[in-house]
């Protein structure tokens, strides 16, 4: 099992190999929290009020997330 800082570490990975296609768009993706096999972002730029930010969350953020933690239950986006 993975310590908080070695979790934290690999959604920081996994938020990077996503974020230049955010960025392209000019929007980006933070790290808000992660508690319970959890994982909180925010949207940020276009992406924070994006119409297919939803999508983009679950089909790409929580897939690449999974790909480096698959014990993530939920990825959630908040404001």
């Amino acid at each position: 099992m993975l310590d908080q800082a070695d979790t934290l570490h690999r959604i920081q990975e996994a938020l990077a190999e996503i974020r230049p296609f955010l960025q392209n768009d000019g929007g980006d993706i933070s790290l808000v929290d992660y508690a319970d096999n959890e994982v909180f972002v925010r949207f940020e730029g276009n992406c924070s009020h994006c119409k297919i930010n939803n999508l983009t969350l679950n089909i790409g953020v929580k897939r690449i997330i999974k790909k480096y933690l698959p014990e993530v239950k939920q990825v959630k986006s908040v404001n």
